[in-house]
């Protein structure tokens, strides 16, 4: 929400004089003056007037989840074991996962709190890479590359794919890099050439790459310059 619109709904305020405390420079947001009246207030600022507290905010969260095969990504399952389940961490609740995995599928998963973060990192109009490492049941051929180059016909959707990426590393292995995330997309473009998955582990999400230390089912903080590259 815009600083004006913030500070003209508070019950002692309208628009015209927020934007007067503003160009008095008496609001702070997160320690600093702000005097543009487009400046954003999230949920997780600290908004001060005249040196009163009119929001606390609350830390941002942001974990990077390396999830194993036989957990959903989910908040809450009654069948399954969740991946919020595998973080010892307060307030779970508050937690969403951005760019879920499937049931077998491993690799990089991230959670937080900050729901404009994980649309910035998963919301189609970015064309963020995601890069898989795939197995298959069968060999992978040449024309694969092509193809997946090309785009694949999706008939459930009506849609194409967007050009995909693919590097084969042996007869039944390779990268693949994608800019989407349609249901079961991978699976159903090695689908095309009627070619199993086997196994699947996404390495990492646009800038944010897997860390090689974290174990199956271990977790750690992002840093402030992994979180600050989406």
């Amino acid at each position: 929400m815009r600083i004006d619109r913030f500070l003209g709904n508070l019950p002692h305020l309208n628009r015209q004089q927020a934007r007067l405390l503003l160009a008095q420079q008496r609001v702070r947001i997160d320690g600093r003056p702000v005097t543009d009246a487009m400046a954003e207030v999230r949920e997780f600022s600290r908004v001060e007037l005249d040196g009163e507290v009119v929001q606390a905010g609350k830390p941002a969260r942001y974990f990077m989840l390396h999830k194993p095969m036989g957990c959903v990504s989910a908040t809450r399952d009654p069948e399954h074991k969740t991946v919020l389940e595998l973080l010892d961490e307060p307030d779970l609740h508050e937690l969403h996962i951005a760019g879920r995995l499937d049931y077998n599928t491993t690799g990089l998963l991230l959670i937080t709190n900050d729901g404009s973060w994980s649309r910035r990192l998963t919301q189609p109009q970015t064309k963020l890479p995601k890069r898989y490492y795939v197995e298959t049941e069968r060999q992978i051929g040449p024309e694969y590359v092509q193809t997946f180059a090309q785009g694949l016909y999706f008939a459930f959707e009506d849609l194409t794919t967007l050009p995909a990426q693919l590097q084969i590393l042996g007869p039944r292995s390779a990268r693949l890099s994608i800019v989407e995330g349609r249901y079961h997309q991978v699976k159903r473009m090695f689908g095309h050439f009627d070619n199993k998955v086997v196994r699947l582990h996404r390495e990492s999400m646009g800038p944010l790459i897997l860390d090689p230390a974290l174990a199956p089912g271990e977790y750690r903080p992002l840093h402030t310059a992994e979180i600050e590259q989406v």
